[in-house]
């Protein structure tokens, strides 16, 4: 099924099917959200709406201690894979074309943010497009903003972004050939304000993981929401119950040795009492292990869940680790990492797919032998015994085990293999001009 069947068949051929489309309940239902996990990264949690009490017949004021650990939490996801820029490997003549346009559309950063939004909210899409200079520039769509449109077979057919901006409504209608831009700024009836030819195809979709879908994923602060509720409500508590408690009722048994009542404020001052009397203050006891306890779990179980090594959250301490004893550590995070490496290069095999295509129109053309030798290459913010791994390199090096462009592929001071081979050359080839010049002078 196309698109122009799917429109026949779910809105009877309407001119303006996709204000409808965007209105399904189904689509609204996941935009909101997405906006709620916007609110909440933005400070709106549960515990801010926790009501006031009311404490010796005065109404109390409640702590509302908020705990910004997701996004912590995910930036550290997000940083621990791309915080080093991915690198391209292949062919030659393909890397050295595809490395210009990353470096022209500036596609490392744009990495970075596909993959934030991907984690935060399931779901990220990027269009490839050609800019007034012919080069290949990328836009990345809101995920709120996005609707995409799957076939049965849950092939895409069709995208569309909505927004609206000054109570003015905005659509744009992508389909396999073309781009269709409509506004109500008019009145309400969408108007028709550009079309263009699409070259590059449909957005892209990067998706993560999500069991009850194939076309959406599911964020990653779904299973965190609930723990840091639970400890954002047991630290205001906590916080709560020290203070009213602390307070205590102050207590005397037998007779005071005056008639004047017990003083409010006895700092500085005494009391005269009656022997055998007793003072002291009753009060309720906080169980500071009791909540240790429960804190202590809920971080663990915080960061286990989030694959969050409890070193980078300064929550272990450590000291003349070994090499494996740091893998160790962080275990969760490289599953974590390579989990997310293999949902960008499922959209990455789509833009080198794109790229490839727009490149075509510029007379840039590969064989399928050589493109299909391009990959991309990760590397993940794993602490790392440099020392180590650069003698062990100059080992092998030594008995001709491994080449050079390997060894600058696993030099932990190099991300860019393909400049460095470039480099090394030009300086093989300024000693060999400079050796030519010696033996001519002699």
């Amino acid at each position: 099924m196309d698109l122009q069947q799917f429109i026949a068949r779910n809105y009877d051929n309407e001119p303006y099917w996709f204000v409808s489309f965007c209105g399904d309940v189904k689509h609204q239902v996941r935009i909101n959200e997405i906006l709620d996990k916007k609110e909440y990264l933005n400070g709106k949690h549960y515990i801010t709406t926790r009501p006031n009490e009311k404490f010796n017949g005065q109404e109390f004021e409640t702590r509302r201690i908020m705990l910004n650990y997701a996004k912590t939490i995910l930036n550290f996801q997000t940083a621990y894979l791309l915080k080093n820029p991915t690198t391209l490997s292949g062919d030659s003549k393909v890397v050295k074309e595809f490395k210009k346009v990353y470096n022209r559309a500036k596609l490392h950063r744009i990495d970075h943010d596909i993959l934030d939004k991907m984690i935060k909210y399931g779901n990220s899409y990027e269009y490839l497009y050609f800019d007034n200079k012919q080069n290949i520039k990328s836009k990345l769509i809101a995920p709120e903003d996005s609707y995409p449109i799957y076939d049965h077979a849950n092939n895409m057919i069709g995208f569309v972004e909505h927004y609206t901006v000054d109570f003015v409504s905005y659509w744009t209608v992508y389909t396999d050939n073309m781009v269709y831009e409509y506004d109500n700024a008019q009145g309400e009836t969408p108007q028709l304000t550009s079309e263009s030819t699409n070259i590059s195809g449909l957005p892209i979709a990067y998706i993560n993981e999500n069991e009850l879908s194939d076309v959406y994923g599911k964020s990653n602060l779904d299973d965190l929401i609930s723990i840091l509720d639970s400890l954002e409500m047991l630290v205001s508590k906590a916080n709560d119950g020290f203070y009213k408690y602390i307070t205590g009722i102050p207590v005397v048994t037998g007779q005071q040795l005056t008639n004047s009542n017990l003083p409010n404020d006895i700092i500085g001052g005494g009391l005269n009492l009656d022997d055998g009397a007793t003072f002291d203050f009753k009060t309720n006891k906080f169980d500071h292990q009791a909540f240790k306890t429960l804190y202590d779990n809920l971080i663990n179980a915080l960061l286990d869940i989030s694959s969050t090594p409890a070193v980078s959250m300064n929550k272990a301490e450590i000291s003349n680790l070994s090499e494996v004893s740091i893998k160790l550590l962080f275990n969760l995070a490289d599953i974590k990492a390579s989990l997310n490496a293999k949902y960008l290069e499922d959209g990455f095999d789509e833009r080198f797919e794109r790229i490839r295509r727009m490149l075509e129109y510029k007379g840039i053309t590969f064989s399928d032998d050589d493109y299909n030798t391009l990959d991309v290459v990760f590397s993940p913010s794993t602490p790392k015994n440099e020392k180590e791994i650069i003698d062990n390199l100059v080992a092998l090096r030594g008995i001709s085990a491994v080449s050079i462009e390997s060894i600058l592929e696993n030099v932990p001071y190099i991300n860019d293999k393909v400049e460095e081979m470039k480099r090394l050359d030009n300086e093989s080839e300024n000693v060999d001009n400079v050796d030519k010049g010696n033996k001519v002078d002699e």
